[in-house]
Formats: C-alpha cells, structure tokens, sequence
C-alpha cells in the first residue's frame, strides 16, 4: 500500500469512526458481533450488534453496502415505545448475502443460502439452501439443496 493510502485511510477511519477490522478498512462494526472463520466482508457493510446477538458463521461471503443491523428505532422515534427494538440475528455456514441487502433483527439464514442483491431480509427463520431474493422477501425454499 502507497505512504498516501495508508495516510487517507487512517484519516478516514478517525473521522467516520472506523474501527480496525480484518474484513475491509471501509467496513463498519458496531457491538460484539460473533464472526466464524474465512468470512468476507466487502467495502462499504455495516454490522450493528449493538444490545443483540448478530452470529455470522464460517465460509460466507457478504457484498458490499449490506446492512446487517438487529436494532429497529422506528416505533420509538414516532412515539409508539420508549425503548428500541432489539432481536438477534443468526447467519449460519456458507451464507452468500448479494450487494445492497438488508438483514433485520429476528432473522435466522439457514447454510448454503443466497440473499440476493436488494434484498430486504426482515423476519423468520429461512431454511438451509434458500434463495431470498426481493423487497418484500420471497423466499425459495431449498431451491439450492442437491446441487452440490
């Protein structure tokens, strides 16, 4: 890496608040996420684990702007509750998540899924080798199992 990248990375990262990750020094992550082994995390993603469990297993592969985020303010910010909602967020092995998706709190990817790009993912357990694919979700269930 050149003087000046390593200079404006670290610039960047002091003012955006970017703590050092071994994903992508464009990758935000709030909380104590749990992340398996041999994950990649593209530019540009942010995990909140903030007050919930976000668990992202072995071997998955997460494009870049993805939002994984097990916070939900929107009742509190328009008055209906004082608190923010919270749920845990369960991505298991061998998970690929495409560009530009959002993963909500109170979601379960069952292994060897594929979220496509856009997708917003808000609820329910989906099951091992799925396609999620949409906005609203729809999900394919097994649509990959036995083409391995």
């Amino acid at each position: 890496m050149h003087l000046f990248d390593n200079f404006f990375l670290k610039a960047l990262s002091r003012v955006l608040s970017f703590k050092r990750n071994p994903f992508h020094p464009l990758v935000w992550i709030s909380g104590n996420a749990v992340i398996g082994k041999d994950v990649y995390i593209s530019g540009f993603s942010e995990i909140y684990a903030k007050g919930a469990l976000v668990t992202i297993g072995h071997n998955c592969d997460i494009g870049a702007f993805v939002a994984i985020n097990c916070a939900d303010s929107h009742r509190k910010t328009i008055g209906l509750s004082n608190d923010i909602e919270r749920k845990d967020i369960i991505i298991e092995n061998n998970v690929f998540i495409g560009s530009h998706s959002m993963i909500k709190g109170g979601v379960v990817i069952g292994h060897h899924s594929v979220v496509a790009a856009g997708t917003v993912v808000d609820s329910g357990v989906i099951p091992p080798y799925s396609l999620v694919l949409g906005n609203p979700m729809q999900v394919k269930e097994r649509y990959y199992e036995g083409k391995y």
